[in-house]
């Protein structure tokens, strides 16, 4: 999984210039989530750390990842859910690739696809190598 956190700045404007955020199957942190415009296909990958399903949602999935910088929430359409039900309900760690929506001041990502990397949480307690120094 490769995790892009470069921030390009745009010298004249002082903001991120259009179109360099990372692009799938890079995945944007969350606090780089305000770069792409609305509606732009991105990634992201994170900690799940809820998962709802309100029975008046009418089968859609509201996910919540975390990564080192923030918060993600994620809409998951019962259609989509079908297809990715064993990562959704399963999985520990997730990628998500989708599209980004902002409505009264609240980003969503709404998924396209979702892949579990609950596997590469292993490497991460996984000690270095001893080197031959």
């Amino acid at each position: 999984m490769q995790i892009v956190t470069s921030n390009p700045i745009s010298p004249r404007r002082g903001h991120p210039r259009h179109g360099d955020w990372p692009r799938p199957p890079a995945a944007l942190t969350a606090n780089r989530l305000t770069e792409p415009p609305n509606g732009a296909r991105i990634a992201v990958a994170g900690l799940v750390i809820l998962r709802q399903r309100p029975g008046t949602a009418k089968g859609v999935i509201f996910l919540t990842l975390e990564d080192e910088t923030g918060v993600i929430n994620i809409i998951v359409w019962r259609s989509l859910y079908e297809h990715f039900r064993r990562a959704v309900i399963a999985g520990r760690l997730l990628r998500v690739t989708g599209r980004i929506q902002r409505e009264n001041n609240v980003t969503h990502v709404i998924a396209e696809r979702v892949e579990d990397l609950s596997p590469l949480l292993d490497s991460l307690v996984t000690p270095p190598a001893p080197s031959d120094t």
